[in-house]
């Protein structure tokens, strides 16, 4: 029982000191995306699913699409979805610095019946505050 211990235990110790963090993979870092564009129906019906279209800039050829970061908050007439898109910005690569502008979708499930306020992620303004355009859309019943 010791030997088989002492086996496992010299084992995992090898196991361990051969990793490293910088075994060449790539780095990256998250970045948000500017959205330049975003299309929603006029209105939603409550309990249905709806595919929102959204246009994402891409600050250069180093960035890819990583998903979307939607915050709600609810207030006493509203339910607002801050929606941010944000990418990878593999580092330490030449990279091109060519805008790129990309269409993508994300699912929405209404289930709230008041009116919903889209606010999405266009960038930030001189002093650092995030900037945003909004778009509302009404629940019919």
């Amino acid at each position: 029982m010791k030997k088989a211990l002492l086996l496992l235990l010299c084992c995992a110790s090898i196991g361990l000191n051969s990793c490293s963090l910088d075994d060449g993979e790539e780095k990256f870092h998250f970045v948000p995306l500017q959205i330049t564009a975003a299309e929603l129906p006029e209105s939603f019906t409550l309990n249905q699913t709806y595919q929102i279209r959204v246009t994402y800039a891409t600050p250069n050829g180093c960035t890819s699409f990583e998903g979307f970061d939607i915050s709600e908050t609810e207030t006493e007439d509203n339910q607002i979805r801050n929606v941010v898109a944000f990418g990878a910005e593999r580092e330490n690569e030449q990279c091109t610095q060519a805008v790129e502008e990309v269409e993508t979708t994300f699912s929405f499930l209404c289930l709230y019946s008041k009116t919903y306020v889209f606010r999405f992620w266009t960038g930030e303004d001189e002093s650092g505050s995030s900037q945003f355009f909004e778009v509302e859309v009404p629940v019919t019943p």
